[in-house]
């Protein structure tokens, strides 16, 4: 897959192509609906796929101070949109300028004059250019003009849940990493360094990863999980850790009350192997909440908790591995 930042990265030999247009913070199962739609679409005509993304978030430049919690790095959203067999994921820098756009110049001067699309798929909700006036009954007018269709898909749904990225962050927000799960059609991920945190963990016989996620990650509610925790890139092996295999864990989230904490953490054990992880870029795949977090009276109730946390999780993690379905 071809990576581009930018419209000057285009090859200046660059045919015709199938377009897909959207933030795509998640890659959810709308998401990759339409992706999925564009790429079947590019290969019947014989010619490329493109997947068009924006960096920043739309909303941090049209509402600074409002960017919405991020379900996904760029880096993620480009692995995935890979996996779904995109053969280019174009990052266009969302700026003021860009933001300015009329509908019909947003039109003309990239999807004709750069891209040079054959068709666009998009949400049956999209809008484009300057204060999102474009709409796709617009898009098919302009396309009827400059030769390239138009397919606006009905936005996916299940149990009159419509999914999308914002109800998807609403999940995450209360805590629900199931529903997510369920929305996104895998769990949902935080990734981040492992850095250095209290060394309270150890002390306690809970060695833990103390994860720091970029700034607007999403974040779940406070409490513990169990979870997939995976090193990410190749490496040689820690401990008895293997980067890219992933491993279980029960995870805390939240500010340790029991010991009076301000700050909020992520906070991996990972189950029956020990590794030194500091400085390591790692995932934490969330899978279910066990419970909400809790201040003890005591040091020993706390422990006692956390052997409860830990089978529990190895107990939910194995049900998975035995029943992938």
């Amino acid at each position: 897959m071809q990576r581009w930042r930018g419209l000057e990265e285009i090859p200046a030999d660059w045919g015709r192509c199938v377009l897909t247009i959207g933030v795509f913070d998640g890659v959810h199962r709308g998401h990759q609906q339409l992706i999925t739609r564009a790429v079947k679409s590019a290969k019947e005509r014989g010619i490329p796929s493109v997947l068009m993304t924006f960096d920043p978030h739309p909303m941090e430049v049209v509402r600074p101070g409002n960017h919405p919690a991020q379900l996904t790095t760029l880096a993620r959203r480009a692995e995935l949109a890979e996996e779904l067999g995109v053969d280019v994921f174009c990052v266009m820098p969302f700026t003021p300028e860009f933001m300015k756009l009329t509908p019909e110049r947003y039109a003309h001067e990239i999807l004709v004059e750069r891209l040079h699309v054959a068709e666009v798929v998009v949400g049956e909700n999209f809008t484009f250019g300057k204060k999102a006036a474009g709409t796709v009954d617009m898009l098919r007018t302009i396309g009827e003009r400059f030769g390239f269709a138009v397919d606006g898909q009905t936005l996916l749904a299940e149990h009159a849940v419509t999914f999308s990225s914002t109800y998807i962050r609403s999940c995450v927000d209360a805590g629900d990493v199931a529903a997510a799960a369920d929305a996104l059609g895998r769990p949902h991920r935080v990734e981040g360094v492992v850095v250095h945190g209290d060394g309270r963990g150890r002390d306690l016989g809970f060695p833990t990863a103390n994860v720091a996620p970029p700034m607007h990650s999403a974040i779940p509610a406070d409490g513990v999980y169990a979870a997939w925790f995976t090193v990410l890139g190749p490496g040689p092996s820690l401990g008895t850790v293997t980067p890219g295999e992933r491993y279980g864990a029960a995870v805390s989230v939240g500010t340790n009350p029991t010991f009076s904490g301000r700050t909020r953490t992520v906070e991996a054990f990972v189950l029956d192997h020990e590794a030194d992880l500091y400085g390591q870029h790692v995932a934490v795949d969330f899978v279910e909440r066990l419970r909400g977090m809790e201040k003890f009276d005591s040091i020993e109730a706390l422990i006692s908790a956390m052997h409860g946390d830990a089978d529990r999780a190895r107990d939910i993690l194995a049900r998975i591995v035995d029943d992938p379905a």
